[in-house]
C-alpha cells in the first residue's frame, strides 16, 4: 500500500511539476513601459524615475534598456511566474554584472535589478533599480 502510494505521491509531483514548466510564465508579449527607479549606496539624492518602452516576448523577457551592443545575457531561468537573469557587459568604463528577478502578471510586472560595476578608476560601485512595467501595446 506505501508503494502504491510512494508511486501516486510521485506521479502528481511529476505531472504539476510538468505542467508549471509547460504552462510558462504569465506574460503577454508586446511593447511595455517600464519604470525604473534606482537607489545607488553613497548618492547624496536620490533619482527621479525614468521610464521607456521596450517590446518584451518570451524569447526575451529582460526588460531593461542596454544601447551597448557589448552585454551578454550569461545566465536565466523561470520559476512559475518570475525570471531570473544574469547579464554582463564590457565597456571602455570596466565591467558591470546585473543580476536581475521579474515577476510576472499577464500585463504587469514588479522587479529588481541588482548591478555592481567595477569601474578601474573609481573602484566598485552598487546600485539596486526597482522595475514596474505594464503592456500597452503591441510591438512596432
Amino acid at each position: 500500500m506505501y508503494k502504491k502510494i510512494g508511486l501516486i505521491s510521485a506521479f502528481i509531483i511529476a505531472l504539476l511539476w510538468t505542467t508549471d514548466t509547460l504552462a510558462g510564465v504569465d506574460m503577454k508579449e508586446g511593447l511595455w513601459e517600464i519604470t525604473t527607479r534606482m537607489e545607488m549606496t553613497g548618492m547624496p539624492m536620490q533619482m527621479p524615475p525614468m521610464t521607456h518602452t521596450q517590446c518584451i516576448t518570451k524569447d526575451n523577457m529582460v526588460p531593461q534598456k542596454t544601447e551597448d551592443n557589448e552585454c551578454q545575457l550569461i545566465q536565466s531561468n523561470t520559476k512559475g511566474n518570475t525570471f531570473y537573469w544574469t547579464m554582463k557587459c564590457e565597456s571602455s568604463k570596466g565591467t558591470v554584472i546585473s543580476k536581475g528577478k521579474v515577476t510576472y502578471r499577464g500585463t504587469t510586472f514588479e522587479g529588481i535589478i541588482e548591478t555592481t560595476i567595477n569601474d578601474p578608476s573609481q573602484g566598485k560601485m552598487k546600485m539596486t533599480n526597482y522595475l514596474t512595467g505594464r503592456r500597452i501595446g503591441e510591438c512596432p
